[in-house]
């Protein structure tokens, strides 16, 4: 039996507890929590969206949801386990030595969802959450019936981590040492310098968030839980089929600063969004990656220009997933841009050409 209770985000939102058991990570009982929106309707529709957040973060995004439900989505929201809403005394915030450990969120969330909705239900998350649900859609592929027998229609990412930031000898050499101390000491502390930036340029233009469960700093960084996004990473590297279309939304450019100025809000200042558009092809499916000049790391959580027009480039692609039929939704093609922010003109009109609205 579920059970719905109101949730801190106020009117029109609840949540509910998901229990998993006991932590195989050794922080005893855990769960995680659903949130939904259920603005007041006597016709809801037979199609969901669920959104996963990412590191250092939880599920506030108010307009995004209300965004979804105006086109015609019910919109629910997965706050992970140790994660904002779920994480309870004792727990070490977001850690989890292996990513797969949250399948069974994922699978639970999903189920409910599809148990309220009926319909199909479209995958949306947020950074590492970016890299958690690729992973995730991998695997479940294998399962009897794949994605399709689980109804999911599509998948929207929001500057997923598909890389860690810096030169290539740095991240080679920086993974082994994290394979090594993470398998040993997976609790112990990455020496990892603290900015406010990103945190501070999410203030300054109103943004509110509760700072006990999204630190204005982060959270502190663990080797096991690096250790889990790497192992993830080169698991994408290889390459993935998720089974559903992908749109990918990023920044045009990355500036990462130890303190903010207003140049922060205009970049993604957490991700190389250069990566971000190296990795995009290797989802698999047919992917369309659309850089978002002027956009923040959460472009949803941009100053007024960049976030209409990511609202647009979202609603153009929903158009076309709509009017796709199934042929063509289940192809094998990728469409994604090259790693070279010159490009960026030509990669903005890859979903234009997909909804046959420009030339």
């Amino acid at each position: 039996m579920t059970t719905w209770r109101p949730d801190v985000l106020g009117d029109g939102y609840e949540q509910l507890e998901l229990p998993l058991g006991t932590d195989p990570d050794g922080e005893g009982e855990i769960s995680a929590t659903l949130v939904r929106y259920q603005p007041p309707s006597t016709d809801l529709p037979d199609r969901a969206v669920l959104y996963v957040h990412g590191f250092t973060d939880y599920f506030f995004q108010q307009h995004l949801a209300e965004h979804f439900a105006a086109r015609g989505y019910r919109f629910f929201a997965l706050d992970l386990r140790k994660c904002g809403r779920s994480r309870a005394p004792g727990h070490t915030p977001h850690f989890v030595t292996d990513l797969s450990h949250y399948d069974a969120e994922l699978d639970e969330a999903l189920r409910v969802v599809r148990e309220e909705v009926g319909g199909g239900v479209l995958l949306a998350a947020h950074s590492t959450g970016g890299l958690v649900l690729p992973l995730w859609l991998d695997r479940l592929r294998r399962r009897p019936g794949g994605v399709a027998a689980a109804g999911i229609v599509g998948l929207v990412l929001n500057s997923p981590w598909f890389d860690l930031q810096g030169p290539s000898y740095l991240r080679n050499v920086g993974t082994a040492a994290v394979d090594i101390v993470g398998r040993l000491r997976p609790r112990a502390l990455i020496p990892l310098p603290k900015t406010e930036a990103y945190g501070r340029s999410l203030q300054c233009d109103g943004w509110r968030y509760d700072l006990d469960w999204k630190p204005l700093t982060g959270f502190p960084v663990r080797f096991g839980w690096l250790r889990a996004v790497r192992r993830g990473q080169a698991v994408l590297h290889r390459g993935l089929d998720i089974g559903v279309p992908s749109l990918i939304l990023r920044s045009g450019a990355s500036r990462f600063a130890p303190r903010y100025d207003a140049s922060v809000d205009t970049v993604d200042a957490v991700l190389d969004v250069r990566q971000i558009a190296r990795w995009a092809g290797c989802l698999g499916n047919r992917t369309t990656i659309v850089p978002i000049d002027g956009a923040r790391h959460d472009v949803f959580l941009s100053t007024p220009g960049p976030l209409a027009e990511a609202f647009r480039e979202l609603d153009l692609w929903l158009e076309w997933l709509d009017g796709a039929d199934e042929a063509d939704t289940s192809g094998s093609r990728t469409e994604a841009d090259d790693s070279d922010d010159s490009d960026d003109s030509a990669t903005v009109s890859v979903l234009h050409r997909l909804t046959g609205e420009h030339a």
